[in-house]
């Protein structure tokens, strides 16, 4: 067999980042060269016995028994840590807590990808600072979501041919709690398979006692304070609920639609003296106030200052004014102004002191103002309307439009602006102290790009309408005096029985009274949920005493004004303090081409599939890889490479069980155990790869440590993946097979056996946080394991490395590389064994040469054929 030689200078091997420069005429073109560093090549070797020490209790499967990690054992896991009580805070700890409440789902919901990117988020955070010693409360919840709520049981009465006012208000009620007892837990249940390591025992629900009477509480203090008032304003009024919805509860898009040119004429001129407006919405031309064009708007400007007819209403007349508003190249540069039906034109009637004239009923039908349209339906009294313009000359065209159409998020039917006598909180003085929050640094905003939008967003804020006409939440604390003017005259009180006690001190024993038939909107007592699930207004409760004011909030960037910031602000109302002292922002999970999610495209991924098929884990460590604040795009390449990572952690596991001494060797156990490498002499005496790999691994630790703490948990996902696979698995461990199944010596072994443990143990402790199943498993199967890694302690930072040896492991693996392309290159067969010759310094030589054998095994040389020379052979 001739002799295949290798020569590498010196200055190769100064840097792993070399070009590969070797002499090709010393390698001859034999057989194509694949690499492979499976453990097959040690098959002639005799396997030790796993040393395993997994509980009996039939929780946990040892890699010894599984050929890789079994994803139904996930729920087992889960139960026992629940039964163990892990999720508890733990007071014994001298630390301060670390507190978040959850995002409160609403109880009507499944499971999206929306909540598993926040339940994995924030079970990172709570797992990571329950091993570093926290008092550690993840404060669960649902919300009673009154409009979904109410939909979801107004169409199961529907199915049995019941309509809601034909129960009554009581009887209804009673059916809603009837259906949230029994459908209520399933979104708290799918929450639970992701893996949330919540305190169950102190869920809560919107409706609760507790928080129902903080809703009371907070209504009544604002009140007193003035902030709370009644009046009639311009809202996002649903026909079919019959109810004002939130902005958040209406979404916009894009639909084709038409735009309607109609003739104004104006009062008084010839037949061709008349305006013509471009309208969206011709049945809104009732409650026209007014016509304006631009000031500099020559083609109108003889027409300022008189009076145009508005059509079909009988001659109705109406100012022609000017003003900066009209946007003069848009369609005909003529704006009919419909204050009672537009909220752009609401706003410019108040400034310009116009009436506000309704022509809507509650329905979305028109009511008297509308003359012959009177009860037709808004979409019918529009192709009515157009067909009577037409017949009347008054129609000029209609043309293609696109429109911006606001929708219900909950049933999909076109949102009408309405104005509607409802419940207002002032907002302004509310929000000047929350803007302060962030200026003094008593709130921090991440990604603190966000800080301009909440800023933005309080600075221009608006008065909030928080009553709702429904049945199912909190009712409004308010009631009415029969036979008194209801605006006028009403008592606020925290019960009925007080309202009657108030009314007839002040109205005599004869009063009678009724409650405000309204609710409050969800948000309202959305807006307390990170002190009314603590015990407030009962400051002197103990879970408010110890973990009000939380530490974190952690949600979707999309309700960061709709929730977040009226958090902020009723805590600081309430309590005096900002009710968390972070908050993290994540963005939306899209598909793998970057579109939003959505049933209409049918690109929806479902988290429960997702579980099934790749992992609890493998779902997770893929969502937690983004960047807070932007969008994800989650696809199936990214699921199975990330399983693949579950994969290769329970190989890796089952190899270092595999070479662990046996149970019963007692003296190899405390040898192992008496290893020190939080010291530098006991690190600097290690061999090269494994100085190297401790190294690597403790300044792993300190990156880590500091990425959790910022919260850039995807740079914490990568370091750790990088170093697991990148140095851990494809250098150590198949280095360490060098000692432990060719060296011969025991004690040499023994250190390959306890470094294998050491790194992978706090390997497993690093990444739990992320992927808390497969390493819990993992770790149960590893010996003398006194403790679940759920609550061991995390690795101690600032431990000893040696950047040097480091350095030098650096270049033995350039080398390995040049050897393994060299062979590839020159298509040497892969299990042929080939000598070498190294060339380099004194100094390079008596260190490589000291790692032959682990250089032979990583490029499959001739261990008896290796030399090394100062020089190049002749």
């Amino acid at each position: 067999m001739s002799l295949h030689q290798i020569a590498v200078s010196h200055s190769f091997l100064l840097s792993s980042r070399s070009a590969y420069t070797l002499n090709p005429l010393l390698f001859s073109k034999r057989n194509r060269f694949r690499i492979s560093l499976s453990h097959s090549r040690f098959t002639s070797i005799k396997h030790r016995s796993f040393a395993v020490a997994v509980s009996d209790n039939g929780i946990f499967t040892s890699p010894e028994l599984a050929k890789s990690f079994d994803f139904t054992s996930e729920e087992r896991i889960y139960n026992w840590w629940l039964s163990q009580g892990y999720f508890r805070p733990k007071f014994d700890w001298e630390s301060d807590p670390f507190v978040i409440s959850m995002p409160p789902p609403n109880v009507t919901g499944s499971l999206h990808m929306g909540h598993a990117m926040f339940v994995t988020l924030e079970d990172i955070m709570v797992r990571y600072h329950r091993m570093r010693g926290r008092p550690t409360l993840w404060l669960p919840g649902t919300d009673h979501a009154g409009i979904a709520t109410q939909l979801v049981v107004e169409r199961m009465l529907a199915s049995e041919g019941i309509k809601r006012v034909e129960l009554g208000r009581d009887e209804f009620e009673k059916r809603v709690w009837e259906w949230k007892e029994k459908y209520g837990g399933t979104i708290t249940n799918q929450i639970k398979r992701l893996g949330a390591s919540c305190d169950w025992t102190r869920e809560c629900f919107t409706l609760d006692e507790q928080l129902s009477r903080a809703v009371i509480e907070a209504f009544i203090r604002l009140h007193e304070k003035g902030l709370i008032y009644q009046g009639s304003y311009m809202v996002n009024w649903s026909p079919k609920l019959q109810t004002a919805v939130s902005d958040l509860e209406v979404e916009y898009s894009e639909e084709p639609g038409t735009l309607y040119y109609i003739k104004y004429r104006v009062a008084g001129g010839s037949r061709s003296d008349f305006l013509t407006i471009a309208t969206t919405r011709p049945e809104t031309l009732f409650g026209d106030v007014a016509i304006a064009v631009h000031p500099q708007d020559e083609r109108y400007s003889k027409y300022v200052g008189k009076m145009a007819i508005v059509p079909m209403t009988y001659g109705r007349h109406v100012p022609i004014i000017s003003d900066k508003y009209v946007d003069k190249d848009f369609g005909t540069g003529v704006l009919k102004i419909s204050p009672g039906h537009d909220h752009n034109d609401y706003v410019l009637a108040r400034r310009l002191g116009l009436p506000i004239l309704n022509v809507m009923n509650k329905d979305g039908t028109l009511n008297e103002v509308a003359g012959l349209y009177c009860g037709l339906d808004r979409f019918e009294a529009r192709k009515k309307l157009w067909s009577d313009l037409e017949e009347t000359d008054l129609a000029v065209k209609m043309e293609p439009h696109s429109l911006r159409v606001p929708r219900s998020q909950r049933g999909g039917e076109v949102i009408e602006p309405l104005v509607s006598k409802q419940w207002f909180v002032t907002m302004q003085p509310l929000a000047e102290k929350a803007l302060l929050a962030v200026e003094k640094g008593e709130l921090t905003i991440i990604p603190e790009r966000f800080e301009k939008i909440y800023n933005h967003w309080l600075t221009n804020i608006k008065d909030w309408c928080i009553s709702r006409q429904l049945w199912w939440g909190h009712r409004i604390p308010v009631w009415y005096i029969v036979g008194k003017d209801c605006e006028e005259e009403y008592i606020v009180a925290r019960s009925a029985e007080e309202a009657l006690m108030k009314a007839r001190d002040k109205y005599g024993k004869e009063v009678e009274v009724y409650q405000d038939p309204d609710v409050l909107d969800t948000w309202f007592s959305s807006a307390l949920w990170p002190f009314s699930t603590l015990g407030w207004p009962d400051e002197l409760a103990e879970d408010f005493k110890r973990f009000y004011p939380t530490t974190m909030l952690e949600t979707g960037h999309d309700i960061l004004f709709f929730w977040v910031a009226r958090m902020v602000m009723m805590g600081i109302e309430f309590t005096g303090t900002v009710p968390f002292s972070y908050v993290y922002l994540h963005g939306l999970i899209r598909d793998s081409q970057g579109r939003k999610m959505s049933k209409t495209l049918g690109n929806v991924i479902d988290p429960l599939d997702t579980i099934k098929e790749f992992g609890t884990d493998a779902l997770r460590f893929t969502l937690a890889l983004g960047t807070s604040g932007q969008d994800l795009n989650l696809s199936t390449e990214r699921l199975t490479a990330n399983k693949a990572f579950t994969n290769k952690l329970w190989n890796a596991g089952k190899f270092v069980l595999q070479v662990l001494p046996n149970r019963d060797n007692v003296s190899g156990w405390q040898n192992i155990e008496a290893c020190k490498f939080n010291t530098e002499g006991y690190l600097l005496r290690l061999p090269l790869p494994e100085c190297w790999v401790v190294s690597k691994l403790h300044m792993l630790i300190d990156a880590v440590t500091e990425s959790y703490n910022k919260f850039f948990f995807g740079d914490v996902g990568r370091e750790i993946y990088d170093f697991f696979w990148g140095d851990f698995a494809d250098w150590y461990i198949e280095a360490s097979k060098a000692r432990i199944y060719h060296s011969g010596d025991d004690s040499v072994a023994l250190v390959a056996q306890t470094v294998l443990l050491y790194v992978f143990e706090n390997i497993l402790k690093l990444l739990h946080p992320f992927m808390p199943f497969v390493t819990e498993e993992l770790w149960q199967a590893l010996p003398n394991r006194r403790e679940a890694l759920i609550i061991s302690s995390w690795p101690q930072t600032a431990l000893p490395r040696s950047t040097d040896l480091v350095k030098r492991f650096e270049n033995l693996q350039a080398l390995t590389r040049a050897i393994r392309n060299a062979r590839a290159e020159y298509s040497v067969e892969p299990a042929k064994r080939i000598t070498a010759s190294i060339v380099g310094s004194e100094e390079v030589i008596q260190y490589i040469s000291e790692e032959k054998e682990v250089l032979a095994l990583l490029s499959k040389l001739d261990l008896g054929n290796i030399h090394f020379a100062d020089s190049p052979p002749g």
